[in-house]
């Protein structure tokens, strides 16, 4: 099930969501086979450490983060925005910061935790987007409009590179 915490933050944006049900999946690319879509509608969050600071990161299932342009991103942000250093977060933090909800099943609402969120333009292009809903057996469907109503803060870039 969806965790209470995501459902509230949700209806409070006042944004349209649908919630999807649907058979235990562990990474995006099994999320959009089990949902019969295609992978550039489904999202996959990563977590990062930016400055020490947890930091979420929104691309599609059908590309990785190239880690390169992502930095070239954090540096040109105005000042005292800016990041210099970025990690992956470790499974653990992971778990210690987003208590209820799954690892690897992590929305991407940022803000909802009281951290930054980058979005990729290529998310933008898609109508409706594929999200995790914080359990291996639910996901969130949203169009892309409703995504930026309910993410205002959200930092928009292009970071991502077609898999290999």
């Amino acid at each position: 099930m969806i965790p209470g915490k995501i459902i509230k933050f949700l209806e409070k944006g006042k944004v349209k969501y649908e919630i999807l049900k649907h058979r235990t999946v562990y990474t995006a690319f099994d999320k959009a086979k089990t949902l019969k879509v295609l992978e550039k509608m489904v999202g996959k969050t990563l977590i990062l450490k930016t400055d020490g600071k947890l930091a979420m990161v929104l691309i599609l299932a059908n590309k990785n983060l190239d880690l390169q342009k992502f930095k070239k991103l954090a540096k040109a942000l105005p000042a005292g925005r800016q990041v210099k250093k970025i990690d992956f977060a470790s499974e653990r933090l992971i778990k210690n910061k987003f208590k209820g909800v799954k690892v690897g099943a992590t929305p991407p609402f940022g803000n909802l935790w009281g951290l930054r969120t980058f979005i990729d333009n290529s998310l933008m292009k898609e109508k409706e987007i594929i999200l995790n809903g914080g359990d291996y057996n639910f996901s969130i469907k949203i169009s892309s409009n409703q995504l930026k109503k309910i993410l205002p803060d959200a930092i928009f870039g292009n970071f991502s590179e077609k898999k290999k």
